[in-house]
């Protein structure tokens, strides 16, 4: 799999997964979803609870962005990602953020919670699981 995100894009995706991790995530990037988007970092902790962080990585980038709102539907939390640069005001004020510097990161507003139904939330679960093991075996 080709890693398409910038530098700056892989040091905030870092970051978030070092913040899910101590949250009790397993995370991964650029995880494909059924609808054959990918989501830049997704984290699911041991009692199926599903997270999205969507990296920005500038106001240009959030601009042209008119996908995010799809990967509401497959998680239970949505966060926007973005670094201590980035132009908050921007953002959907209804949207969880955090700020991250590739190394911590911080909760800097909640997200709602989506309540994933339960027939998603396995087809989510079982693709997250494909996925890493075939990440793994590529690795073998």
């Amino acid at each position: 799999m080709k890693d398409t995100r910038s530098d700056l894009g892989k040091k905030l995706a870092r970051g978030v997964q070092s913040l899910f991790d101590d949250r009790g995530y397993a995370s991964m990037t650029e995880v494909n979803l059924k609808t054959r988007r990918r989501v830049d970092v997704m984290g699911i902790n041991d009692k199926g609870r599903i997270l999205i962080a969507e990296i920005k990585s500038g106001a240009a980038d959030f601009r042209s962005d008119t996908k995010w709102q799809e990967y509401l539907e497959f998680c239970d939390e949505f966060y926007f990602a973005v670094d201590e640069n980035f132009p908050t005001d921007l953002l959907p004020s209804d949207q969880g953020l955090i700020l991250t510097d590739g190394f911590d990161a911080d909760i800097l507003r909640p997200s709602a919670d989506f309540k994933l139904n339960a027939a998603r939330r396995k087809n989510v679960t079982l693709r997250f699981a494909r996925q890493a093991a075939q990440r793994l075996r590529s690795k073998d």
